[in-house]
């Protein structure tokens, strides 16, 4: 609990202006915030306010696709195109669905509008079609033939997305909603579309931006579009509700059946850019902490940073939300990385 206590103490500072944790699990409870709600106000940061989990999404998206493969409507081992053969060209013929969702489908990136935080929060109001960013990513040559290696990136779960939606006829949004959200009573989680807000109380986000005489400001990034993260990291939740679909998920209560062991199986290939051990599975990506393995997820959006964690067997999790003022830099935030370090040791 001290150590837990230190590492969200004296915030706001120049990285995170809020933070929210919760630990759970059979050895021990915790919950703690710090922090403001804004910058402006100065009020303390609310516990149980609503925040942007950025990938996070992709467990649920995950969790979504490995239902259906229960249900016989999906082939993990079937090649997407052969769902979406008017979107996904022959050339990406190979990949299946499987590697879609363990980042081994050696698809590019789409092209985005900007290449710096400044020039992206220009056209934060854009509105991304998923179709349109899968096109363009496979408008380009493979970066590795599918299943060689792992490369982190988006696509593949807007890709997932877009099969979800293909075998169902539904909206993505609704199968998420209908499948996990209601189920597990998370009242407070919701995928937002095209609304550029948070919907009820959340501490407000806030980035670092160099300004055009190169000193920089704390800009409020609170409002700002998701549509080019959706299946891969729109979604909007709160500690409380992330704990309890953490804890269901390793229960077994989401993923029924064997199909629960995709989440927990590391390819067997090594990073693209690293050469590193291939660090994700589908949905989730695991860490060796304090001598253990750790499961969980990760995610950014501008302003806010996020993460649900799990051992295996439960015993313990952690959830929290950092209100970063670098949510998507090169290096994962001190206060976060603090916070993981409180909860489960050194890596």
């Amino acid at each position: 609990h001290p150590a837990l206590e230190a590492a969200i103490a004296g915030l706001p500072t120049a990285d995170a202006t809020a933070a929210l944790v919760r630990v759970g699990g059979t050895e021990g409870v915790w919950q703690g915030s710090s922090g403001v709600h804004d910058l402006k106000t100065d009020r303390p940061a609310d516990p149980s306010a609503r925040f942007r989990a950025g990938s996070v999404t992709k467990v649920f998206t995950a969790a979504v696709v490995l239902q259906l493969a229960a249900e016989g409507r999906l082939d993990l081992d079937r090649g997407a195109r052969s769902y979406l053969p008017e979107l996904i060209p022959a050339s990406y013929g190979g990949v299946t669905v499987r590697q879609l969702l363990n980042h081994t489908h050696g698809i590019p990136a789409p092209d985005f509008p900007g290449t710096t935080v400044e020039e992206w929060y220009e056209n934060r109001f854009r509105i991304h079609d998923p179709e349109d960013m899968v096109r363009s990513a496979t408008s380009k040559r493979r970066e590795f033939a599918p299943g060689e290696k792992q490369h982190y990136l988006n696509i593949g779960y807007t890709i997932a997305g877009l099969l979800i939606e293909r075998v169902t006829g539904d909206s993505y949004e609704h199968q998420v909603a209908r499948r996990i959200l209601k189920p597990l009573g998370l009242h407070d989680t919701y995928l937002p579309g095209t609304n550029p807000r948070i919907i009820g109380p959340h501490n407000h986000g806030y980035q670092t931006m160099r300004l055009d005489d190169g000193t920089t400001v704390l800009r409020d990034v609170s409002v700002w579009g998701t549509t080019d993260g959706w299946a891969a990291g729109d979604i909007v939740s709160t500690t409380a509700d992330l704990e309890r679909f953490t804890k269901a998920l390793f229960r077994g209560r989401v993923v029924r059946g064997p199909l629960l062991e995709e989440m927990f199986t590391l390819p067997k290939v090594t990073d693209f850019r690293s050469g590193d051990p291939a660090a994700y599975s589908v949905g989730l990506s695991m860490k060796k902490l304090g001598g253990r393995e750790v499961w969980g997820k990760t995610g950014g959006r501008w302003g806010y940073n996020a993460a649900i964690a799990s051992t295996r067997d439960g015993s313990r999790t952690l959830v929290y939300s950092v209100n970063s003022t670098d949510a998507k830099g090169q290096d994962m935030n001190e206060v976060a990385m603090n916070i993981l370090v409180a909860a489960y040791g050194r890596p």
